[in-house]
């Protein structure tokens, strides 16, 4: 038998995977409508690009109240029965190719680490930490349910949409008896400040976007939101392959300063490199803990610390602010322009430049 991929991800404490094949996208988690009733499976449904798709959380198959939900969480998109399920999970790990050895069998019922066999298809023992492969044929347990609630909800809004003032009138559709509940705030989110609330708010109306207004945003830069300090970078989604905790280092004698050591990822060794130096930022500590995203530019795979990781945002680059005009920054050789972020100065990174003409990369043989 082949190989399969399988997009990991981690919810609590817990590693899941699911086949790749089965995922359609993957975004961060925005304001739901609450579903309450017969469906008590689904925390709720969203509105992607006029398509209602219901989401399901995995506390609620396993029996337990879901827990709060973060601003830092994530949704992912799977196909369904010619239908599309959103799953909600806290972090988005990576792909992973999976020989069929490192699968083991799992009883046909009972509780592993307090997950509900029925839900899996095998256990895979990845670097000593096992990795729960749901079957997705389970995820649903009231197909019935959960299909007419899809058409009706989505029959109204389309009726919305095609009476004129859609949007209007789809909330409206939302305050119906049948959906009248506590707030996602209320039930998920009972902490979230003002400003968070704004942001899930704007990722919903963003993944609402009509087919149109996606091709708008294919024109647009999608770009990784970082914070390293107290300021804003963007840099080029593409170019990023994943963000993750450094959980060793091997410091790298004879190195200048801006050469942290190397980390060994998964079995390859990536080499962590400060930019701070560059960005004119103060340096401090890095270690095992802090944060750190692997980019990619050509051959060169490098690890960059950073302290923060926001999202991913789409911008037209004729919208950026030209260099010519930030006159204050130093070093603007290695900034392609400026927009705004959440009301901050957000400085959009040419990263290639930064790893080839920044002096960063050290040549020398040790």
């Amino acid at each position: 038998m082949e190989n399969k991929k399988y997009l990991t991800f981690r919810l609590h404490d817990l590693h899941y995977g699911i086949e790749a094949s089965l995922v359609q996208e993957i975004f961060p988690l925005p304001e739901l409508t609450p579903i309450t009733g017969e469906s008590n499976d689904l925390i709720g449904f969203l509105n992607l690009r006029t398509q209602i798709v219901p989401v399901i959380h995995l506390d609620w198959l396993q029996g337990y109240l879901p827990k709060v939900c973060h601003l830092s969480d994530y949704i992912i998109i799977l196909g369904w029965e010619g239908l599309q399920i959103g799953v909600l999970v806290h972090q988005v790990n990576e792909m992973l190719e999976l020989d069929n050895e490192v699968i083991e069998p799992v009883p046909s019922d009972g509780f592993l680490c307090d997950i509900n066999t029925i839900f899996l298809t095998g256990i895979a023992n990845v670097d000593s930490e096992p990795i729960f492969l749901l079957d997705s044929k389970k995820l649903v347990r009231q197909p019935d349910t959960l299909v007419t609630l899809i058409w009706d909800a989505q029959s109204q809004l389309e009726l919305a949409y095609t009476s004129g003032d859609g949007q209007q009138k789809y909330e409206e559709y939302q305050q119906l008896e049948e959906f009248k509940t506590l707030s996602f705030y209320d039930l998920y989110c009972p902490h979230a400040t003002s400003e968070e609330r704004a942001i899930f708010r704007q990722r919903a109306v963003q993944i609402k976007q009509s087919l149109e207004d996606l091709e708008v945003i294919n024109r647009q830069m999608p770009l990784a939101v970082i914070g390293i300090g107290n300021e804003y970078y963007g840099l080029d989604l593409e170019l990023v392959r994943e963000f993750t905790d450094i959980e060793n280092l091997t410091p790298i004698p004879c190195c200048p300063k801006h050469i942290i050591g190397n980390m060994n990822l998964r079995g390859e060794i990536v080499t962590l490199v400060d930019i701070r130096n560059i960005l004119n930022l103060p340096i401090t500590p890095i270690g095992v803990g802090s944060k750190a995203m692997v980019v990619q530019v050509d051959d060169i795979v490098a690890g960059v610390p950073i302290d923060k990781v926001f999202e991913v945002v789409y911008i037209n680059p004729t919208e950026m602010t030209p260099l010519s005009a930030i006159k204050l920054l130093n070093n603007t050789q290695y900034f392609r322009g400026m927009a705004f972020f959440q009301e901050k100065m957000l400085i959009v990174l040419d990263f290639p430049k930064i790893l080839t003409e920044g002096d960063l990369v050290v040549n020398e043989q040790i």
